[in-house]
């Protein structure tokens, strides 16, 4: 049973070397390896009773009666809140090819996420990962109509730090040129300036009293019945971002066919992995470790993640990966690299 109780400056330090051991090795750690290699001050034979209480505490098990010892979820969280020494910086190599592999400022969004999780994921050998923003309280600076099919306008949102979006609108049939002229007009004049929640909430009364042609009322009133949607960007298929699974994919844990499945199938599953890093947009620093995951599909995988903010903008950047991760070096890296998105979004 998982014990509540603080382990010893003695229990830690066995706790830290069968961490780090494994963490290097992916091999299980035994009391003479750890004796030899972390200068404990005590015999072979000390660490190994150490080690076997710390197994009745839940912070250890092993595969086989003759085996080394395995970090449990228990132990890696025991070791990245206590044991662990605060998080070095990046190292100056890395730092120069997080740099080195953003784009410049005044970047679109996306490509500046992209990026940030591609190199993410080569540097920690991790998935590299990232949420975009929320665009719910972002100020809408413009909208764009323009006519794309008989019986399809394409809306193109201009909204303020920089971002762009652009939806499908349905309508009848054809539309005059003028009259999308003129309902652009109108758009434009009742709407830029309030956030995206605004508009949907009061565009009935912004629009329902407009004097406009007659052959501009009935796209106005497509706006009006439709608006929730239509000005609804929350759930867009790209929310979530995702560098290459490669680096995961070498890692020891997916050696095996079946989980290399459960890989592919991860990275195919963009609702769930919304779903887990949703709520670590206001969180700062997240560090979620296997059965802590409230999905049971990720009970296998540690979330590393860092949200970032930038004006309205804010978001979520970090790895997902096996349990056994160099914790230390990962934090850094993902803390410095959510606050080179932010000086570039800002």
């Amino acid at each position: 049973m998982p014990s509540s109780e603080r382990l010893s400056e003695r229990e830690q330090r066995v706790l830290e070397a069968v961490v780090q051991t494994y963490i290097e090795t992916a091999e299980p750690a035994g009391s003479q390896t750890i004796a030899r290699r972390y200068g404990l001050g005590v015999s072979p034979a000390t660490v190994r009773s150490i080690m076997s209480e710390l197994e009745e505490k839940g912070y250890l098990f092993h595969r086989h009666t003759s085996a080394g010892r395995i970090p449990t979820d228990q132990a890696y969280r025991e070791y990245v809140d206590r044991v662990m020494r605060r998080s070095p910086p990046p190292s100056d190599r890395d730092r120069l090819a997080l740099r080195a592999e953003l784009p410049g400022p005044r970047s679109a969004v996306e490509e500046v996420l992209r990026r940030a999780a591609q190199v993410l994921g080569v540097l920690t050998q991790e998935l590299g990962v990232a949420v975009a923003p929320t665009l719910d309280r972002v100020v809408l600076e413009r909208v764009e109509l323009v006519q794309v099919a008989s019986d399809r306008l394409l809306l193109v949102f201009n909204l303020r730090s920089g971002v762009v979006r652009t939806i499908f609108v349905r309508v009848p049939g054809v539309m005059a040129g003028d009259a999308v002229h003129q309902v652009t007009r109108l758009l434009n004049e009742r709407l830029a300036g309030h956030t995206l929640h605004d508009i949907r909430t009061t565009l009935g009364a912004r629009l329902r009293d407009a004097d406009t042609p007659a052959g501009s009322r009935e796209l106005i009133d497509i706006f009006i019945a439709e608006g929730d949607e239509i000005f609804d960007l929350s759930d867009e298929p790209n929310s979530v971002v995702l560098g290459s699974a490669q680096m995961l994919a070498e890692q020891p844990e997916f050696a095996s066919n079946a989980r290399m499945r459960d890989l592919l199938h991860l990275t195919e599953r963009r609702d769930l992995l919304r779903q887990a890093l949703e709520s670590r947009r206001r969180s700062g620093l997240s560090v979620t470790i296997g059965a802590e995951n409230a999905d049971a599909r990720l009970s296998d995988l540690t979330l590393v993640t860092s949200s970032y903010r930038a004006g309205e903008l804010s978001g979520v950047l970090g790895v997902i990966g096996p349990t056994r991760m160099p914790y230390d070096k990962i934090i850094g890296l993902v803390e410095h690299a959510s606050r080179l998105v932010e000086g570039l979004l800002e």
